[in-house]
């Protein structure tokens, strides 16, 4: 199985695309046409079948169809997309299900997929989080099932190498990754990873260290661990420090576009351009929203990856990716002249 740190790497490369997609549905980011629609739909099964309509379905239908409208704008160009697990699990079990059709969706378009899961737990419940999500589950025939397949996952490392240790052998055995949070892009972040310890070190460089530890035996040809960690773009400074701890480590970089960071903050930890992707997440799927000039259910003139025409809301989310990809890479040819 190869190795999940090279595979993104090359994805990253082919794509010339350090972004990752985020995928975070909310019904008040699909245009309200769309969600029209599927609500009329509820209503016609209703009054053909005689059954109550299942508006829980329909919702769960619409978050898939939105989903992959979406990754049928960027999928040449944006080499990932990272669900967040906690925006499809308020919908229940149809928002599971569409989770795990966006999933699908995305690898049968060759992207990867970075489970947003931050999954925090030791012993068994680790393995059956891990298993879960990156790796197999055995079924009642005496085999063994994925279940939600994703290449990545997010996890806490606050327990230390008792929670992080399962989702290590999974990924050894699977080929997967996971990303170990190490200095978050919240506001109250510093609360407690900027806090100093006895010998000087702040909290977040110490979880730095254990993570370049941890991930020693998952390097790949490309340099990078399939341990990763997650470093956020608000905080440039940090970054440079934690890079420096974890010279191997792939790193997840949030808080770009809408929560404050620029292309300068968000590649402040690569390597060369390398060993980083920067996720976007409101400011992709809502980008049609910033957008007066486009109705965001019609036709365009722009062509998708496919060769169809792109709907409004799918052009802005494609020329949002395209900014997007060419402010990251000038801030990259910029840090490596300065």
């Amino acid at each position: 199985m190869t190795n999940f740190a090279d595979r993104l790497t090359k994805r990253i490369e082919e794509c010339n695309n350090p972004t990752v997609m985020g995928l975070d549905p909310k019904l008040d980011y699909l245009p309200s046409a769309m969600v029209n629609e599927w609500l009329e739909e509820a209503k016609k099964h209703e009054e053909k079948s005689g059954e109550h309509a299942n508006m829980q379905m329909a919702t769960g239908m619409a978050i898939f169809d939105y989903n992959r409208l979406l990754i049928d704008a960027v999928y040449d160009i944006v080499p990932a997309i990272k669900p967040q697990f906690a925006y499809y699990e308020m919908y229940g079990i149809h928002g599971i299900m569409a989770l795990r059709k966006t999933i699908q969706y995305a690898h049968d378009k060759g992207m990867l997929v970075i489970a947003d899961a931050k999954r925090n737990d030791i012993g068994t419940t680790a393995t059956a989080y891990a298993n879960a999500i990156i790796g197999e589950t055995k079924i009642i025939d005496d085999t063994t099932a994925a279940m939600f397949d994703c290449d990545c996952i997010t996890v806490n490392g606050y327990l230390g190498i008792d929670g992080i240790k399962p989702f290590m052998d999974v990924a050894k055995e699977k080929g997967k990754g996971l990303y170990v949070l190490v200095r978050t892009s919240n506001p109250s972040a510093g609360d407690l990873q900027d806090l100093k310890l006895e010998d000087g070190r702040q909290v977040f460089e110490a979880m730095a260290e254990n993570v370049e530890k941890w991930g020693q035996d998952l390097i790949g040809e490309s340099g990078f661990s399939s341990v990763g960690a997650v470093v956020g773009a608000t905080w440039p400074e940090q970054a440079v420090k934690a890079r420096k701890i974890m010279p191997h480590a792939l790193i997840l970089v949030p808080g770009y576009g809408a929560q404050g960071g620029s292309g300068k903050d968000a590649v402040a930890s690569f390597v060369n351009g390398k060993g980083g992707i920067v996720n976007a997440s409101r400011s992709l799927m809502c980008a049609w929203k910033k957008r007066e000039d486009i109705d965001p259910m019609e036709l365009t003139e722009m062509h998708g990856p496919s060769g169809a025409p792109l709907l409004g809301f799918q052009k802005a989310t494609r020329e949002e990716a395209l900014r997007m990809r060419d402010d990251l890479n000038n801030a990259i040819k910029e840090s490596a002249n300065a």
